[in-house]
């Protein structure tokens, strides 16, 4: 079946007594036995519940994946995927990670013994010095997080195979939808569900998803053994956003597209980054690996922190907030946002200026949009 069919079709049907053709929420917290030694294959919803169990099945599929364990925030499913990594390990991770994920490694888990090199994944020779005999891990993020970065899953993936090091990316900014990283032999996947996967804004979760089996049963024992599960209801409402993954994103990727030709042809920005632009600087990969070029954008300012400030409260269609991917539009300031738990030295790192701003481009007309924009920049109200 093609993407779109498995998105609605997979993980539902499990009413046999009602024929229910939406799966039904399973909000119970204990399963009663048979008996002493049986029971239905479910005993406690920490440990197994059908409703998330579906849900399972369902991002598993569109992932490509034989596994999928889905937690209570994005940030649960980094944890759940670190975690099995041991003390004295080595985890190669780009420069321009996500901010919270930023803070988890630098100030949690490297207490716990973990280390972690910071690199710019863009340039494989940085990758080939980073990885050597400790390097039990590579944490990828592409597109990143803000500055759209595109990492060659491939050449990575072949970099670590030869140090026998597990691949680990976060697609979160493409979904499953533009974007296969077990095509390229990465081992596992995971996803803030709270964007994409979901789409409406009115869940957190997370996803990991693994290409064999020997890593899902140990990251399905990591997130019973943790406490990590989401919740029946939330895994509801997730499968429910999930069916309409492939629309949204087509309309919104669209959108993007046309806002960034904007941005990159006002005279008020310095740059912008998009790898659905010429000017990208991956543009050509970004081509080859995904199936499209999302619908996340950045954009530096040329006069600095007061614009970018400006634009940010001046818009009137896109709401000032720190997460994305829902329909509707969102703008925010990484430095003070979405990178807030970063140090100065890694925003440094990772080219995050007071002059840049990102977007996440809803389901709203573009033409709206873009005036929006347009207004902002130019000082107008709108």
């Amino acid at each position: 079946m093609k993407f779109e069919t498995r998105a609605v079709h997979t993980g539902v049907h499990k009413d046999q007594q009602y024929n229910s053709v939406i799966t039904p929420i399973y909000p119970t917290s204990t399963f009663y036995w048979d008996d002493l030694e049986k029971n239905s294959g479910y005993d406690y919803t920490r440990s197994g519940n059908p409703t998330r169990d579906a849900l399972n099945e369902n991002l598993a599929s569109l992932e490509g994946g034989v596994g999928c364990v889905t937690t209570s925030t994005g940030m649960s499913a980094i944890h759940c995927a670190l975690s099995i990594f041991d003390p004295g390990d080595h985890v190669v991770v780009p420069t321009d990670v996500y901010g919270g994920t930023f803070r988890l490694l630098t100030q949690f888990l490297t207490r716990k013994g973990l280390k972690f090199s910071f690199i710019d994944m863009t340039d494989l020779d940085a990758v080939r010095a980073a990885v050597g005999p400790e390097t039990k891990g590579v944490w990828i993020e592409t597109p990143s997080n803000p500055m759209m970065k595109v990492i060659d899953l491939q050449a990575v993936v072949d970099i670590a195979k030869q140090h026998n090091a597990i691949t680990i990316c976060d697609n979160t900014f493409l979904s499953p939808y533009l974007q296969r990283p077990f095509d390229f032999g990465v081992d596992v996947v995971m996803h803030s569900t709270t964007k994409y996967i979901n789409g409406h804004s009115d869940v957190v979760g997370g996803a990991v998803i693994c290409r064999e089996q020997e890593l899902a049963d140990r990251m399905a024992w990591l997130t019973n053994a943790l406490g990590l599960a989401c919740s029946p209801f939330d895994a509801w409402l997730v499968l429910r956003g999930v069916k309409t993954l492939a629309v949204r994103m087509e309309a919104q990727q669209a959108s993007a597209g046309k806002i960034a030709r904007f941005l990159e042809n006002h005279a008020a920005v310095e740059k912008v980054y998009y790898p659905g632009l010429e000017s990208h600087p991956q543009h050509e990969l970004a081509r080859r690996q995904q199936s499209g070029f999302g619908a996340m954008l950045s954009f530096d300012v040329k006069a600095g922190r007061p614009m970018a400030e400006r634009v940010c409260i001046a818009t009137k269609l896109f709401d000032i907030g720190v997460s994305l991917g829902g329909v509707e539009s969102l703008i925010s300031f990484p430095i003070t946002m979405s990178h807030a738990a970063m140090s100065p030295e890694g925003r440094a790192a990772a080219g995050i200026t007071e002059k840049t701003v990102r977007i996440s481009v809803g389901l709203e007309h573009v033409a709206d949009l873009i005036a929006d924009l347009s207004n902002a920049l130019d000082g107008k109200s709108s």
